[in-house]
């Protein structure tokens, strides 16, 4: 720590002034080690989730769904009728079968779902009421990598680690050059770490002292300015970020902390999923519990709910209700935010890489003269509605696009609300001509779809970028 003086005298700051000044000077030291984004938009919405947890009892269904994860070809290892366990195998990966997915609780494997062509949609469990438990060998502490990797490519937990670039479960047989791992979500409504991981503290310090061994360099991301409960774990590094969303994005504090060239590998964990890890080695079972927050302006009770991975959606969302629709009115349940999320039904189920069930009002109605209406109630990043005139204010907003796809346009806009330092525009373009050598100088490396979520957001041209960016992703796994 630095020492300061005071009136250019050789003594250390009094002891009648010290405990604020040097308080004051404290947090000027401390700020310098914040990374602070001038990019970015923050989206206030209305139903936002209250500060309590419910945790709901077993439900009588479950489900596990390949579709989950991108680019996995599933080889199925159960039948309609099978006995399982939680934390046994249901299917592989056929290009990766040491990667294997396992179900979440034990039952009976009620169904197999099927699409088109015979494609693996889901495998429905129905729960026991007495939970049985795969054990599994766990010794955290004498436990070598080779020993850590091959509990969680057992147990399953092991598709919770992605790799950047591209987005896609880690390869165990790559060694990373770091792992980072936000403690804080800034997307619209999204939870709050401090209630999510209230009573998970000690499964968190056991899931990062689990990824120290698969990788010694364990970066946290931590929001500035905020008290967080994760400034107690130990043997990671911290870094701290202010800003709006998206400054919890894993992408964008990887691009600030150690961005990634080509030929190098990182992976991600999300910090929930850090939970379940840990509780793995603490317990030697499977015991795949995380908090979800329940919001959007559609729900009565926006609360926090405590439920197994895989749990219906209608099960999470019963406890807090959706609002009785009138006037032929309709709403959306999105599985995640309302950037980023999947369209979702209630008999759907939540997949390990979520944290929120959101419902908002369903889009697509028409307004008598709506472009010329002032619309105080309507949000935008320019200045055509009155929004810019009330910064603080909380909108309930629709799926509604106001607008149709236009044609791809330059406008400067992406710029504005991606805080890397990569050009979008030229980035989307050279994905759309399929020019490889110019997507990897443009930055494919280094983002995924949640990354680029803002700039679809503010594109007056409607096009769909996520998508965009993940054909560029599968057009560079094909290729390279």
């Amino acid at each position: 720590m630095r020492v300061f003086f005071v009136s250019g005298e050789n003594e250390c700051i009094t002891s009648k002034y010290q405990p604020n000044l040097l308080t004051y000077l404290l947090i000027l030291t401390d700020m310098s080690k914040v990374i602070k984004l001038k990019k970015g938009l923050d989206i206030k919405l209305v139903g936002e989730a209250e500060k309590s947890v419910l945790a709901l009892p077993i439900g009588e269904r479950y489900s596990v769904s390949p579709l989950t994860f991108d680019g996995v070809v599933p080889k199925l290892l159960v039948a309609e009728g099978d006995k399982v366990m939680a934390g046994d195998v249901l299917f592989y990966d056929k290009a990766h079968p040491e990667v294997m997915f396992t179900t979440p609780v034990s039952g009976t494997v009620s169904a197999v779902r099927r699409g088109e062509k015979r494609k693996l949609l889901a495998i429905d469990i129905a729960a026991d009421a007495q939970q049985n438990y795969k054990p599994f060998k766990t010794n955290l502490a004498k436990a070598s990598r080779e020993e850590i990797m091959a509990t969680l490519l057992e147990s399953g937990l092991w598709t919770m680690i992605l790799q950047r670039p591209y987005g896609i479960i880690a390869n165990s047989q790559d060694t990373p050059k770091a792992i980072f791992v936000s403690g804080f979500d800034s997307a619209p409504l999204a939870p709050e770490m401090n209630v999510a991981l209230a009573d998970d503290m000690k499964a968190v310090q056991a899931g990062f002292d689990a990824l120290k061994k698969l990788c010694p360099t364990v970066h946290l991301g931590l929001k500035a300015g905020e008290k967080s409960i994760l400034e107690d774990v130990k043997g990671v590094e911290k870094h701290y970020f202010a800003g709006a969303h998206p400054a919890g994005n894993v992408g964008v504090q990887i691009h600030h902390i150690d961005p990634i060239n080509k030929g190098e590998v990182v992976w991600t964990v999300a910090i929930q999923n850090v939970a379940i890890i840990g509780r793995l080695f603490l317990e030697g079972k499977l015991d795949m519990t995380k908090t979800y927050a329940v919001v959007g302006s559609q729900v009565a009770h926006p609360q926090y709910v405590k439920a197994l991975v895989g749990s219906s959606i209608a099960d999470v969302i019963m406890p807090a209700r959706i609002k009785p629709q009138s006037g032929g009115s309709s709403f959306r349940i999105i599985e995640g935010n309302v950037l980023t999320g999947r369209k979702a039904s209630a008999n759907d189920s939540l997949g390990c890489y979520s944290s929120q069930v959101t419902v908002i009002p369903e889009g697509g109605e028409l307004e008598l003269i709506g472009w010329l209406a002032p619309r105080f109630h309507k949000f935008s990043v320019s200045r055509t509605y009155f929004s810019w005139l009330m910064p603080k204010k909380k909108y309930d907003l629709s799926t509604g696009l106001n607008g149709g796809v236009r044609p791809f346009v330059v406008t400067g806009l992406y710029e504005k609300y991606l805080p890397m330092d990569i050009y979008p525009m030229y980035l989307f373009k050279a994905i759309l001509a399929g020019d490889i050598e110019k997507m990897e100088n443009l930055g494919i490396y280094e983002i995924v779809e949640e990354d680029v979520a803002l700039c679809e957001f503010v594109d007056p041209s409607k096009q769909d970028l996520q998508a965009l960016v993940r054909d560029g992703i599968n057009l560079m796994i094909k290729e390279m």
